[in-house]
């Protein structure tokens, strides 16, 4: 029996997905541990977050729970992550379609 893998596009627009669901789950988690007074998520993984590719996710996280809005490190650094990972991906995913 032979089981076709998927596509290394497939593969990096799933990759895609879940690190930026993550993202979202991430400003989520950390703005309902802010109002119970809880044991919070560090800026640095809600950056690395981000920086593996999930900003998009970060940032709409950011923004829908008002979470980090008042931080110019995250205003500012976020849609920039966010814009340098699209680019990446427009510039990734033709030559990952011909492998």
């Amino acid at each position: 029996m032979s089981t076709k893998l998927p596509s290394p596009d497939t593969i990096f627009f799933i990759f895609l997905i879940l690190i930026n669901l993550t993202g979202f789950l991430c400003f989520f988690s950390d703005k309902r541990r802010a109002r119970r007074h809880r044991r919070r998520i560090p800026e640095k993984t809600l950056f690395l977050t981000a920086v593996l590719g999930g900003g998009a996710g970060c940032l709409l996280g950011m923004y829908l729970f008002r979470h980090k809005t008042r931080h110019l490190s995250f205003v500012l650094l976020m849609p920039l992550l966010t814009a340098l990972w699209a680019g990446l991906a427009w510039f990734l995913i033709p030559l990952l379609q011909k492998l």
